[in-house]
């Protein structure tokens, strides 16, 4: 190998971990709000927007529990992707998925804090879907 081609080969190692080291960031931080999320629909359900005719229309303490549990694996598969669990990667992206589907979901009943979670689930995806697959390039 040139030195010039394990320089680009170090450099894409760095990119990809840093890349991965985001994605467990945003993935715990999406999965931290979640589960408050969860607790807060379990706990008060006053602090939620009132939606009524809404097709998706569940009880906001069945809700709750949903984003609860959400939350909790998230936070988990996160952990996972910085101890560089081969489990992990392929999980977060999937995990990321379920997390941005229950939060349009729930879109009605906290809009902006369902789209915050929206976002930062897409930035998971992203950073670990260009990334590669865990393990790449060593």
């Amino acid at each position: 190998m040139s030195p010039t081609s394990t320089r680009h080969h170090t450099t894409s190692r760095a990119v990809a971990g840093g890349l991965t080291y985001f994605a467990a960031v945003m993935l715990l931080i999406a999965g931290l709000l979640d589960f408050f999320r969860g607790v807060m629909a379990i706990d008060h359900d006053d602090v939620f927007v009132s939606t009524p005719n809404y097709v998706f229309k569940f009880d906001l303490t069945g809700w709750g529990w949903i984003h609860l549990i959400l939350g909790i694996v998230a936070v988990a598969v996160a952990v996972g992707l910085f101890m560089a669990s081969p489990w992990a990667h392929v999980l977060a992206v999937v995990w990321a998925g379920l997390l941005l589907i229950a939060n349009f979901l729930s879109l009605p009943y906290h809009p902006l804090w369902s789209l915050v979670v929206m976002a930062l689930c897409a930035f998971v995806i992203w950073g670990l879907c260009t990334s590669g697959p865990a393990g790449a390039g060593k």
